[in-house]
């Protein structure tokens, strides 16, 4: 299964950062992996594309706002596994997510 995962932050320029480590490791580990880092002004333009969204700690306040616009599924990833990249961890919480995943009308 291909995850479909976009990675929202500030100005995405720390989730570019994170972007590559995840993108390593998903070639590590051999699974597929459609990933996109974007700032919180330009998600409205590509979430449909994806299939859950992954705020950076900066922006968690925004995490209500932006499941009500979009309907879809939305985490915060914890502000220590950000910081390190620490892509196992963030991928596993993709994992808890992801089957809760709402259908797109």
């Amino acid at each position: 299964m291909k995850k479909k995962v976009l990675l929202i932050c500030a100005g995405g320029m720390s989730t570019s950062i994170l972007m590559k480590k995840l993108i390593k490791y998903a070639e590590e580990h051999g699974f597929t992996l459609k990933i996109e880092a974007v700032g919180a002004t330009a998600y409205e333009d590509v979430y449909k594309n994806y299939d859950i969204l992954l705020l950076g700690p900066q922006i968690s306040y925004k995490k209500a706002e932006i499941q009500a616009a979009t309907h879809m599924p939305v985490d915060v990833i914890a502000p220590y596994d950000y910081a390190i990249g620490n892509a196992e961890n963030i991928f596993k919480q993709v994992d808890k997510i992801y089957p809760k995943k709402i259908n797109k009308i």
